[in-house]
């Protein structure tokens, strides 16, 4: 997928998310459930004086966890080391932050699914008792020792909850998930970020871009800047609706924020499968991209938006999907209630 609607962070998104990302609990816009159970948790657990228990944050990528997994060190006043799972290797990596790991301290791992099964069973008893199994010496003489650590809070997020083991799971006390974005939180995540990049932006600029950031934070910010640097080369530097949808048209991205890959799959659907059912791997061939693209990055999106349905025979489209892409919907595929509304026999 082109990095402009991408939801997974790249080089350039790095230089700006950390000068963007909220600096409390009140500046992070939505996910206003999640958000109002932590501000519960984290305030008991101060008013006890003790560490937060641990907490899972699972969910599409680019809607923040990494932010909240910050803000929750920040409100609970205590330092965070960041890892993430494929750096882990070994056993040793793991047992060396947790031994260097302060009272109340995060240890925030990203991508926690694709820890190695070895050094997942050692977060077991730390996550438990707060203590690391230590083997001393080899063969018959070999002992084991247990290693009391100081108590920490252990805050891991995934894009693929499902991968998690059970016994990994059931050893978080805090699990939430974080959903897409409403227009509506995605045009004050706009509208602050203009502010902070000092980009002059109306409500209409702003909401322009909304509508095509697909319920994403990430991809709203990424929006942001191109729309930003259209302003600056064709218009008069500040962005406002119709600023907006010029950039936004020139790139390719329309009015619901599909690109030219998504359109690519659901023509191909329709023109060369006759709207499905057809398999995901018989996509992929057709369009010369990977399965598993497809399958994590296009196809969550279409499915939200009402455009494709995933069957036992495979994906198909929707009659949505037909009229925004100007094709007309199949008499056979209709509802009998429609056909009847339409005189269809």
């Amino acid at each position: 997928m082109p990095a402009l609607l991408s939801p997974v962070r790249t080089k350039e998104d790095i230089l700006f998310e950390d000068s963007l990302r909220p600096r409390t609990l009140d500046e992070f816009v939505g996910q206003e459930t999640v958000k109002a159970n932590l501000r519960i948790f984290m305030e008991a657990a101060k008013k006890r004086d003790e560490h937060l228990d641990h907490v899972l944050l699972y969910g599409p990528p680019g809607l923040g966890k990494t932010s909240l997994a910050y803000l929750i060190a920040r409100e609970m006043g205590v330092g965070i080391k960041p890892t993430t799972g494929p750096v882990i290797e070994r056993t040793g990596d793991l047992s060396a932050i947790l031994t260097n790991l302060q009272t109340k301290e995060v240890l925030f791992i990203d991508e926690i699914h694709r820890l190695h099964p070895s050094v997942e069973e050692i977060l077991y008893s730390a996550m438990e008792d707060f203590s690391l199994d230590i083997v001393i010496g080899q063969g018959p003489s070999a002992r084991s020792h247990k290693l009391k650590i100081k108590k920490f809070t252990l805050i891991g997020a995934t894009t693929r909850a499902g991968r998690i083991t059970a016994p990994l799971r059931g050893r978080f006390g805090i699990i939430h998930r974080l959903d897409y974005y409403r227009d509506e939180d995605l045009k004050k995540v706009i509208l602050r970020s203009a502010a902070l990049l000092k980009v002059k932006v109306d409500n209409d600029g702003a909401e322009q871009i909304a509508l095509r950031s697909r319920g994403t934070p990430r991809v709203a910010n990424r929006l942001l800047r191109r729309v930003r640097d259209y302003v600056d080369v064709k218009g008069h530097g500040a962005i406002t609706g119709k600023e907006a949808r010029r950039a936004l048209d020139m790139m390719e991205v329309d009015a619901l924020g599909l690109d030219d890959v998504d359109r690519k799959i659901l023509t191909t659907i329709i023109e060369s499968f006759g709207g499905g059912p057809v398999g995901i791997g018989t996509i992929a061939a057709a369009i010369d991209e990977e399965k598993d693209t497809i399958e994590s990055i296009y196809e969550p999106f279409l499915m939200r938006i009402g455009f494709l349905e995933r069957t036992t025979r495979g994906r198909k489209l929707t009659a949505r999907a037909y009229e925004h892409l100007g094709f007309e919907y199949p008499r056979e595929r209709r509802p009998l209630a429609q056909k009847k509304l339409f005189g269809d026999k």
